[in-house]
């Protein structure tokens, strides 16, 4: 019966609801990322960032209660996987283990837009970096923010392989072959380019742990400035960029055609 109800058509509305919102929030990014790498000042390229810039706009707060909504959906579907589950994969346990990350990664991003929603103006790259100075002040808090840099790398290789390897392609049923051939390229870029943001999050995991240094900590914005720092930087950051801008397209294009 849980299993049934995990494949019902409510968690399939969960699941697109929240693939659209995960891919709105990464088309957001993508777009502060390249305006910040054209040189615009005071914006951060990361979810709150994005959600705060969202709300300086017209009906910035409904379009953020909406994809709020939608981070609770997501995190739902994906412990409903967790639970009973993964399609296309089974029982797996490493899917459901995975699915089960996601789930509780966007339960946080989900509290993380409701205090935006109240006011909240501190920026994630602080947050992360305050967390990350508490963990590596406690006993063991080294040795375990190493650890999560080093899955966070591994999360990041996984993500190029499976771009590489277009296993992604796997979650869609039988398409037209022109509709399939543009999930398939925009699936790559965007998968590609989110799995190489995400191992240079993890380094600078690892760089803080090493160093004992949680300045050197961060997420998506601090990622994305630390391409800009690199010789070609801005075109290397206008590159990560458009990835995550495609991968934002994709996500919308798996919101509607992915089986779940």
């Amino acid at each position: 019966m849980a299993a049934e109800a995990a494949e019902s058509e409510p968690i399939g509305w969960l699941a697109r609801i929240g693939l659209a919102s995960r891919a709105a929030i990464y088309l957001l990014v993508g777009i502060l990322a390249f305006l910040i790498a054209r040189g615009a000042s005071g914006k951060r390229a990361d979810q709150k960032g994005a959600m705060q810039e969202l709300l300086s706009h017209a009906y910035g707060t409904v379009l953020l209660v909406v994809l709020t909504i939608g981070f609770f959906a997501y995190a739902l579907w994906r412990l409903s996987e967790a639970a009973f589950g993964v399609t296309g994969d089974g029982m797996k346990t490493s899917a459901r283990v995975k699915s089960a990350f996601r789930g509780l990664a966007y339960l946080v991003l989900g509290v993380t837009a409701i205090s935006v929603l109240r006011g909240s103006s501190e920026s994630q790259s602080g947050q992360q970096e305050s967390l990350t100075a508490k963990v590596l002040a406690s006993t063991g808090g080294q040795f375990l923010v190493g650890l999560i840099g080093l899955i966070v790398i591994g999360v990041g290789i996984a993500l190029v392989v499976e771009g590489v390897q277009l296993k992604f392609m796997r979650y869609f049923k039988a398409l037209p072959a022109r509709t399939r051939t543009v999930i398939k390229h925009l699936g790559r870029v965007g998968t590609i380019g989110r799995g190489v943001v995400f191992a240079i999050v993890g380094i600078l995991l690892l760089s803080a742990a090493i160093n004992l240094d949680p300045h050197r900590a961060g997420g998506i914005d601090a990622a994305f400035r630390t391409i800009l720092s690199q010789p070609f930087g801005q075109i290397l950051g206008m590159a990560a960029a458009l990835a995550l801008i495609v991968f934002g397209v994709y996500g919308f294009a798996e919101a509607r055609y992915r089986r779940v």
